[in-house]
């Protein structure tokens, strides 16, 4: 479905990001990836599904270091098709004990490099009337959660910011989508059961079913490649219309 078309995926050297990015190369894409962290081995599984596949390193929270990833793209395979931003980072504390310096990182991160990334995409999009971008928002873009001001100030800037470029390209074949997933076992998740599971001094399990019941009815994990799934959905004929969506894959979290 996406043979001849470039991919590129924000913070897509592991988990949710490079599960995104395999899904979209599974549909003949290549792949541009970013992220921290060992690139040999994501591009190599990429590849390994018969496409090309690039990496750029670029810092998320530098306006420079993205513009210089997107020329790299364009330079590479003419404009990338599909822009998924999905890089983020967490932090946990109470508003008045938030350290400004984090909040600025989060901000950056998760929200603003969006915009960058998308700015940069857009006019190539609509040179060619096709695109798809896709941000990987989050069940707390639609509701939050104590001590958590500055993750959820970004995920629901991160739904506004889509609603506003769906609107923009509405009469394009340019789409813009979010997808909120719930609780996903990532890395950053695995961190927050372990550190629970210390503070309360019980198993890593219950810390589990634990955090899973408080938020997630379905008490099970949505799963990185439920996320691709969806992503490759957004990106088919079928989805021409679904435009400016803030998708939840939550196992029923906001439907409370």
């Amino acid at each position: 479905m996406l043979k001849g078309k470039t991919a590129l995926v924000t913070g897509s050297t592991s988990g949710i990001g490079l599960a995104i990015a395999k899904a979209l190369a599974q549909q003949g894409a290549n792949i541009v990836l970013n992220g921290f962290g060992d690139a040999q081995a994501p591009k190599a599984e990429i590849e390994a599904l018969g496409v090309r596949a690039e990496y750029h390193g670029a810092d998320m929270s530098k306006p420079d270091q993205i513009e210089d990833m997107m020329s790299f793209a364009a330079s590479k395979f003419g404009r990338v098709d599909v822009l998924v931003n999905n890089a983020g980072i967490q932090h946990v504390a109470k508003v008045e004990d938030f350290p400004t310096e984090r909040w600025d990182a989060i901000i950056a991160i998760n929200l603003t490099s969006a915009f960058h990334t998308t700015r940069l995409a857009i006019p190539a999009m609509r040179a060619a009337n096709w695109g798809r971008v896709i941000n990987i928002a989050s069940a707390h873009g639609l509701v939050a959660s104590a001590q958590k001001s500055a993750y959820v100030a970004a995920k629901h800037g991160i739904v506004g910011l889509t609603k506003s470029v769906a609107l923009e390209t509405a009469t394009t074949g340019v789409t813009a989508n979010a997808i909120c997933p719930g609780w996903v076992l990532t890395q950053l998740v695995q961190k927050q059961i372990d550190d629970r599971a210390a503070r309360e001094g019980i198993t890593a399990a219950q810390a589990q079913n634990d955090l899973l019941g408080e938020k997630q009815p379905s008490l099970q994990f949505t799963t990185v490649e439920q996320l691709g799934g969806l992503a490759v959905f957004l990106c088919s004929p079928a989805a021409d219309q679904v435009r400016g969506v803030a998708w939840a894959m939550d196992g029923g979290w906001t439907a409370q």
